[in-house]
């Protein structure tokens, strides 16, 4: 395993900056108004319901199925 981690740190080792960044794309870089479209998406949809419904839901059965 110590050999591996010494092969690839020193094929790395030599890869400049921004080959690594190549196979990435950032299109909107607006991370806090993603998340906020996202969440509002998820209010209007009503997911929101959903996953409280399955949260109690499954709150209830587990104190029904647990014994002691």
């Amino acid at each position: 395993m110590n050999y591996f981690n010494d092969l690839t740190f020193r094929l790395f080792w030599h890869l400049p900056d921004n080959v690594i960044l190549l196979a990435q794309e950032i299109r909107d870089p607006d991370l806090l108004g993603q998340i906020q479209k996202t969440w509002n998406h998820f209010i209007q949809t009503g997911q929101v319901w959903a996953l409280l419904i399955g949260l109690v839901v499954g709150y209830m059965f587990r104190s029904l199925a647990s014994y002691g």
